[in-house]
């Protein structure tokens, strides 16, 4: 009788561990995807920064080239 409930302990305290251990895996798991979204995240909103980044050096040189276009045809009216 003894032996028996010393298994049933045994098993219940096994079974329970076993638990345990699922528990934090599948919380390490869901950790693991919040983790990967949010890089997902800083990723896309680092590529949206670096799209509008060169979309206003694109802008900046279409602005100085008609700069220097206007400062060369200014120059060439006065020859």
């Amino acid at each position: 009788m003894m032996t028996m409930d010393m298994s049933r302990l045994l098993d219940s305290m096994e079974n329970s561990i076993k638990l345990q251990g699922r528990a934090r895996a599948e919380k390490r798991s869901r950790q693991a995807e919040r983790e990967q979204k949010e890089f997902k995240e800083k990723l896309m909103r680092a590529a949206v920064s670096r799209v509008e980044l060169e979309g206003m050096v694109q802008k900046i040189k279409g602005t100085d080239a008609a700069v220097q276009r206007d400062q060369l045809t200014g120059l060439m009216g006065g020859f």
